[in-house]
């Protein structure tokens, strides 16, 4: 090994070398890490592009209730799934909807849901569950 009074180019381009064998280096200088559309906030604000049916991972079979959501702060379009049953005929296009994780882990999807990260809370500021329920009403914008 080099250790002489002219090493230190030697020096120099073995330690940029051996950086590459640090998995967090190498993930950060590769842009292996994708950015979260949420921007690490807990709920995001979108509207409504349209809605949509996805197909369960197998060996479930059935067909998932969801929309498609562009974020109003980035205009990232993600996909959410709308809980509950009949929750879909509650929400039309141009709908004001806050979004949150669904708990995967990791931020990942949960079960047999493919690729569904995010589900609808709120439609147009009213929580999903109470007009479900009856309790309240969507208003109309």
């Amino acid at each position: 090994m080099a250790r002489g009074m002219f090493s230190a180019r030697g020096l120099k381009k073995k330690r940029q070398n051996y950086k590459w064998k640090d998995v967090k280096y190498m993930r950060r200088q590769l842009q292996l890490v994708k950015k979260n559309p949420l921007e690490g906030a807990p709920r995001g604000r979108g509207i409504v592009i349209d809605k949509r049916t996805v197909e369960q991972k197998q060996p479930h079979s059935g067909l998932i209730k969801a929309v498609r959501v562009q974020l109003i702060k980035n205009n990232v379009q993600v996909t959410a799934f709308v809980p509950g049953s009949g929750a879909i005929d509650m929400i039309n296009e141009h709908d004001e909807v806050i979004i949150e994780g669904v708990g995967g882990s990791q931020g990942g999807p949960v079960g047999s849901q493919w690729g569904l990260k995010y589900k609808v809370v709120t439609v147009n500021g009213i929580d999903l569950q109470q007009i479900l329920s009856g309790k309240k009403q969507k208003p109309v914008r």
